[in-house]
């Protein structure tokens, strides 16, 4: 966790945001990520997603078992599902959602979001051409060599 947060802290002497996460296997360090957001104008790029494309390129699977993440904050909604993606073997962080957000990362709204019927949330969703998109749903399912997530 001390690596993390020195990562962090080099990330924000460089320009980037108050974030990194590493992934560790059998006590090495598999892969470290730090924020990109800004830097890459890619709003998926928070540091534990970036540790876990890393990881996942550097082990050749996309499956995270038997590994650790730490994460200078508990991850956001959008981290915690690539974590459960991934199944690692646990996950540790430092700063708590609260401290995040008393910094101006407040993540809140989202889970309120997630709450809400589609049509009620601010970024308005709608089904579309349902019957039509579960052709991809039917042709995997009955793909033989599909690779289960």
């Amino acid at each position: 966790m001390r690596r993390a947060i020195a990562l962090a802290l080099e990330n924000i002497r460089t320009g980037g945001g108050p974030f990194a996460a590493l992934v560790v296997k059998e006590g090495h360090v598999v892969a470290l990520g730090v924020n990109q957001v800004a830097a890459k104008n890619d709003p998926t790029a928070h540091a534990e997603i970036v540790a876990i494309r890393a990881a996942c390129d550097a082990l050749g699977t996309f499956r995270l078992s038997g590994c650790d993440l730490y994460s200078t904050c508990e991850p956001c909604p959008m981290c915690l599902g690539a974590i459960y993606w991934a199944r690692p073997a646990r996950v540790f962080y430092a700063g708590t959602a609260a401290d995040a957000a008393a910094a101006g990362f407040d993540d809140a709204f989202i889970y309120d979001e997630i709450k809400l019927p589609y049509r009620a949330r601010r970024i308005p969703m709608a089904e579309l051409l349902r019957e039509e998109g579960n052709v991809v749903f039917k042709e995997w399912a009955a793909k033989a060599d599909r690779i289960p997530y």
